[in-house]
């Protein structure tokens, strides 16, 4: 019996160089895509953090004045400005400002507290208004 020639194969075999070039692209691409979402993704996190560490420093605050037995010394205890208050480079200010005066019957205070510094895009504020009893 004869023996089988080999038979020779004419198509592709394997990928191009073009082929290999062309993957690569879109794997970095796809690559950095994702660290760019990534890093996004970290961004809000940070600032979601600081954001709540801001309302929580204000409403704090809101809290004390509240609670303060006298009103008359409000503006002594509370009015002010505290560096790096929540966190390092943030900033709180109670400002107090009063309408009428003793024995007036429009007599109330007006108490805003914000929250500022680098770390937060806008200022975290509250006011509320407190009347002599």
């Amino acid at each position: 019996m004869a023996k089988p020639r080999p038979t020779i194969s004419r198509g592709k075999s394997g990928f191009t160089l073009i082929e290999v070039m062309i993957a690569l692209v879109i794997l970095t691409i796809a690559a950095l895509s994702l660290m760019r979402m990534s890093a996004k993704m970290i961004r809000s996190v940070t600032d979601d953090r600081v954001r709540t560490l801001a309302s929580a420093s204000v409403d704090a605050r809101i809290a004390e004045v509240r609670s303060w037995p006298t009103y008359s010394t409000l503006e002594s205890k509370y009015a002010g400005t505290e560096a790096n208050t929540p966190t390092a480079g943030l900033s709180r200010v109670t400002t107090i400002v009063r309408t009428g005066g003793i024995g007036q019957t429009n007599d109330y205070k007006r108490i805003t507290v914000r929250v500022s510094g680098t770390g937060l895009a806008t200022n975290v504020e509250r006011t509320i208004t407190m009347a002599a009893q």
